[in-house]
């Protein structure tokens, strides 16, 4: 069976769990009224389902094509498609009206975007990026430059990138190379080279804009002197229109894994002019901007892939013959029964199926205190919406995407040897994820930053108002009995996180490599505890519905499937503390040279 995108679980998402008509008032959600929010979702589901998940295997066997004159030709009916995109005006949902966006809410575009990439997440990376260096520009760029750039990146008319990594250093930054001089007109030279720049070269618009870091001369060492520059494919002219090429160019693709339908280049500059975004020495905050708006995307590309993997395994194991059911024949008039019957390939599928619904809750939580923190008269509401937004990114990007990996694995097991061929679509889920714990900073890399810097942010502000949030939450619901056991599961995930966060407190400060060690386990049981705030909410809405005598097995589809999580998975989080808890002594004792 083909993706199906899950329109219906994305609307009552946004409906009856976040109930975005409450905030109708603010700008943006004025013009979301849930009807047209669903009628948006149900068009999205349409054209990612139609257009976008057939072309995924194509984009997959055939890969893009580098070309001598430093071309890239991406995989037959991409073009096609990225014009209908356009056409659609779908890369534009949530750009600012005043550059020709939809201004809709964060969330609802996050929605069109989940299902975008588990239709054909190589193609969906591109017009990802080019939100990407919309952002950064939004942010830093001077009103000249919004003016000419915006407006074709908010489209999609033009596409964008970030120019970060060189062949010498990855997540360092600071060590970076390419160097940029000035010129007398404002501009300057930009010369170096760059790797693995997904979207860095391709036939599908008609001018690519890199965003990219470069020290100018003279500037400090480090990360304290990286500057950000706007380098154009084309010099847009006069009219802004593209003009004459510039000299940056794709020296190559790189052969990978996965997402092969994804341009990922080696971009070299020769003196390539560009244009500094914002002041000298401030490029890395500037990027920053584009670069946690990414992992938020990442984040979700675990959830998406895990989505597409789960259906095609939920559909083989109903058809697949094998074996009987360890309570009977339940296909009697055939030769076996399919595989669904039996628990182990029910609790793979319903492993799965219990961390994407929570998961998917978690990142449309997430989007939306994004953009609350942007348009919320109050203050208070603004600074605890962005004090969530710092300290969940790492948990969406490093968690879901462990998750999304394991379900992809799941996925093809289910399959058994099926699986491990090409004739099924759950090797390329899987082959397709795997970087999504890698790029945007690894998630080891986001679990450091997780327990190192957002953690102690501000005296530790948003950790405890997240714990009073869930505090308040279960105060309101405990009463509630048919919440009973997802209040006592949160509660106890609530105090677990607690406890693990004081332990962080007291022994990370005194030994650094406490923290490091600790940091993965941390991470998964921050992630835990959110998915079971989630699925608290899911179930307080889905419960709401069922009372109210709507039948639908929707609603007690959905209790199921969190009761599942509460007593299934939610037990996990015992063993993460327990091995946090340890240390690093054990793990730090051996000589590099016994490795």
């Amino acid at each position: 069976m083909p993706y199906q995108p899950p329109v219906r679980d994305h609307v009552f998402l946004l409906r009856d769990v976040l109930q975005i008509a409450n905030y109708a008032n603010l700008p943006g959600f004025q013009d979301a009224a849930i009807d047209v929010v669903e009628q948006i979702i149900e068009e999205a589901g349409r054209f990612t389902g139609e257009v976008l998940a057939p072309l995924n295997a194509i984009g997959d066997k055939q890969g893009c094509t580098w070309n001598p004159d430093h071309t890239v030709t991406t995989p037959a009916g991409f073009k096609d498609a990225y014009a209908k995109l356009v056409e659609g005006g779908w890369p534009a949902l949530g750009a600012e009206p005043a550059y020709g966006g939809q201004g809709l809410p964060h969330v609802v575009n996050l929605s069109f975007s989940e299902m975008s990439s588990s239709a054909n997440m190589a193609f969906s990376m591109y017009p990802g990026l080019t939100h990407g260096a919309y952002s950064a520009i939004l942010n830093g760029g001077s009103d000249a430059q919004k003016d000419l750039y915006l407006p074709k990146l908010a489209s999609g008319q033009w596409g964008g990138t970030m120019n970060l990594t060189e062949p010498h250093c990855g997540t360092d930054l600071g060590l970076l190379r390419t160097k940029a001089v000035p010129q007398a007109d404002g501009s300057y030279r930009i010369s170096g080279g760059k790797i693995w720049i997904s979207g860095g070269e391709h036939d599908m618009a008609e001018n690519i804009v890199h965003l990219v870091l470069a020290r100018i001369e003279g500037a400090p060492q480090g990360t304290r002197g990286i500057s950000l520059f706007i380098v154009p494919k084309f010099i847009p002219d006069a009219e802004g229109k593209p003009g004459q090429r510039n000299s940056v160019y794709c020296d190559g693709l790189e052969e990978k894994m996965g997402i092969h339908g994804n341009a990922t280049c080696v971009i070299r500059h020769e003196e390539s002019t560009g244009w500094l975004v914002g002041t000298e020495n401030q490029g890395l905050r500037l990027m920053f901007v584009m670069m946690n708006e990414a992992r938020i995307g990442v984040g979700m590309q675990g959830v998406a892939q895990a989505e597409a993997a789960y259906q095609a395994a939920a559909s083989f194991a109903k058809e697949r013959l094998q074996g009987r059911s360890l309570t009977g024949p339940k296909n009697p008039d055939g030769p076996a029964d399919p595989i669904i019957v039996h628990p182990d390939v029910r609790r793979m599928l319903m492993d799965s199926r219990a961390i994407i619904e929570g998961g998917r809750a978690f990142l449309f939580w997430t989007a939306l205190h994004g953009d609350l923190a942007h348009a919320h008269p109050d203050e208070a509401v603004r600074q605890r919406a962005g004090d969530y937004m710092a300290l969940m990114t790492p948990v969406v990007k490093g968690y879901l995407t462990d998750k999304g990996l394991d379900i992809c694995s799941d996925a093809v097991q289910i399959h058994g040897g099926s699986g491990y061929t090409e004739h099924f679509p759950v090797s390329q889920y899987m082959r397709d994820v795997r970087i999504a714990l890698i790029y945007e900073g690894a998630n080891g890399v986001q679990a450091l930053d997780l327990v190192g810097r957002k953690l102690a942010a501000d005296g530790g502000r948003a950790v405890m108002s997240f714990f009073a949030e869930i505090d308040a939450f279960v105060e309101a619901n405990g009463d509630d009995e048919a919440l009973k056991p997802f209040i006592a599961g949160l509660a106890e995930a609530k105090a677990k996180l607690q406890d693990a966060t004081m332990w962080l407190m007291q022994n990370g400060l005194m030994n650094p490599d406490n923290a490091g060690a600790a940091s993965t386990d941390y991470m998964h049981l921050f992630g835990l505890t959110a998915l079971s705030y989630m699925w608290a909410l899911i179930a307080k809405a889905a419960n709401a519905k069922v009372a109210a005598g709507d039948s639908d097995p929707f609603y007690s589809n959905k209790l199921v499937v969190g009761r599942y999580f509460v007593q299934r998975i939610l037990p996990e989080a015992d063993s993460h503390l327990t091995k946090l808890k340890t240390g690093s002594e054990l793990m730090m004792a051996l000589p590099a040279e016994a490795f």
